[in-house]
């Protein structure tokens, strides 16, 4: 059993439907047909949504994924419209909304990983393999791989896992040229960030995009654009590049804090336990902020304030 701790009310906003609450967004419907889309500072882990915010989490992951969208927009289009916050919505949604455009979503999360860890690291460990790809021997957690690797997964509901899946599966699913196109996109995208992300002293381990479509017109392929977030602390694993050393888990900017507490014996929480995991004492809520302010300002260059 996982979940939400305790599933938030939707705010109720004069010309917007309530679409969906997830672990850390809420979806509208604007009167156009267009999405909005909210940034809470929600936090998750181990597939519970927690019952401790992290302040600013929701602006710091809606600016990064901006920042972002500029710098891959000619890779991939996305799907922001715009910043502006609905009339009659709280002030508070200043900074942490989208207004975007209404894809058709794809089926798969779509996953790069340019280094072993977390369940590639799991698998390779069993098959020397990753979503079915071959991998050489000799690889540790943290292990730079000889290229980046697509290992695509299946999006799960709240509070279950993501399923990772062969490359085979996504063809089946989406068919073969989507999945081409899909896999060729995701490590593009990856690529030019790995680029980028070093340049500034952070490693990029591995991340996942979500894509979906525009309607295309009678005999055109349908456009694929990148949505939801990219390249947010929360979407991706970042670690200081200067303290990488494979063997060991590595340094990350992320909610690393808040999964190490939960599971040491400060907690008093038992995650096999089908009890909810308990709010996060205020040491743990101020660290994993600056985690995502760090990241935030390494990538960037820009101050958060």
């Amino acid at each position: 059993m996982s979940g939400f701790v305790e599933k938030p009310v939707p705010v109720q906003v004069p010309g917007l439907i309530h679409l969906h609450t997830g672990k850390v967004r809420d979806l509208y419907r604007n009167e156009e047909g267009e999405l909005v889309m909210v940034a809470s500072d929600r936090t998750s882990a181990f597939d519970w949504v927690l019952p401790t915010d992290i302040p600013d989490k929701g602006r710091i992951l809606t600016q990064l994924s901006l920042w972002w969208f500029d710098r891959l927009a000619d890779i991939v289009p996305n799907h922001v419209i715009s910043t502006e916050v609905p009339a009659g919505a709280p002030a508070d949604w200043a900074g942490r909304t989208l207004v975007c455009r209404n894809l058709e979503m794809l089926p798969v999360e779509c996953v790069a990983r340019g280094y072993l860890t977390g369940s590639g690291l799991e698998e390779y460990q069993q098959f020397r393999t990753v979503c079915g790809i071959a991998l050489p021997e000799g690889l540790v957690d943290g292990s730079e791989l000889p290229a980046a690797i697509f290992t695509p997964a299946l999006k799960a509901e709240v509070g279950e896992h993501d399923e990772n899946v062969p490359y085979e599966e996504v063809a089946r699913r989406v068919g073969a040229e989507a999945a081409t196109q899909l896999r060729q996109t995701t490590l593009a995208v990856y690529s030019r960030a790995r680029d980028i992300a070093r340049d500034r002293g952070i490693i990029l381990a591995d991340t996942k995009f979500e894509f979906g479509t525009l309607p295309a017109a009678p005999g055109e392929q349908p456009q694929l654009v990148i949505g939801d977030e990219v390249l947010t602390p929360d979407s991706s694993r970042f670690w200081p590049a200067d303290e990488w050393e494979p063997g060991r888990a590595q340094r990350s900017f992320d909610k690393q804090f808040i999964r190490d507490w939960l599971s040491s014996p400060a907690s008093g929480w038992d995650r096999r336990s089908e009890e909810p995991p308990p709010a996060l004492p205020a040491e743990i809520v101020e660290l994993s902020r600056e985690k995502y302010v760090e990241a935030y300002e390494r990538l960037t260059g820009q101050n958060w304030s």
